[in-house]
């Protein structure tokens, strides 16, 4: 367990530290709200309706360009191989790094969202079920990355390579929680639903990513 909180407080220190990919994530996450808004126009009935998805889509994409901070830098220094010489059980240092990505990266959006809402001019109603559904849903997205990030290692380009087989994986949290977060808007009762669909993602996500996520990094470094 100290050697789990270790690997979190130390994978937090780097995301928030000068320099590090918190604030960038965030800026990422607002540029892409900025930038669906300016394309929209000034037709403000049309953004407000399609503000969760633009939303939800922007968080998809930030937790994306993300990824390569969960391994990479160490398996370059080395510090990975001593990581895996040291655990006892792998999949649970696999699990550390999943959530100091999310607590890194996607909680930061996940606050900084009802602002970002305000400029899409999303209804004060549809504020907090998109809250909820990115709190619901964007553990998977962590969790999945990390198992395209243990594939990647190796490999040269690897950023691409995550963002390639990280995005089909990503679906299924983007679809359920655009409707939560729709859903909860308009008061309807397809709400509940679509937020049990999005947590069994995330869910099924935290059972199978460590298994994988472990068993690609032992591949990468065999």
């Amino acid at each position: 367990m100290k050697a789990f909180a270790a690997i979190v407080a130390r994978d937090l220190a780097l995301a928030f530290r000068a320099g590090g990919g918190g604030l960038q994530t965030v800026v990422f996450f607002a540029l892409v709200a900025t930038v669906f808004a300016l394309a929209i126009g000034p037709d403000v009935d049309r953004l407000s309706q399609i503000a969760a998805p633009i939303l939800w889509a922007g968080a998809l994409l930030s937790a994306l360009v993300s990824l390569d901070r969960i391994f990479q830098a160490d398996f370059e220094d080395g510090s990975l191989d001593v990581l895996v010489e040291t655990a006892e059980v792998l999949e649970v240092r696999v699990l550390a790094k999943a959530i100091a990505h999310w607590a890194g990266s996607c909680l930061p959006l996940i606050v900084a969202a009802p602002l970002l809402a305000i400029l899409l001019n999303l209804p004060a109603q549809g504020f907090w079920p998109l809250v909820a559904s990115l709190l619901v849903g964007t553990p998977a997205l962590s969790l999945i990355g990390a198992v395209a990030a243990a594939l990647g290692l190796a490999m040269r380009r690897a950023s691409v390579l995550m963002s390639i087989l990280a995005a089909p994986l990503y679906t299924p949290a983007l679809i359920f929680g655009v409707a939560a977060a729709e859903a909860g808007a308009a008061a309807s009762p397809a709400y509940g639903p679509a937020m049990m669909l999005l947590g069994a993602v995330s869910l099924i996500a935290l059972i199978v990513a460590p298994l994988a996520g472990a068993a690609a990094i032992r591949f990468n470094l065999s």
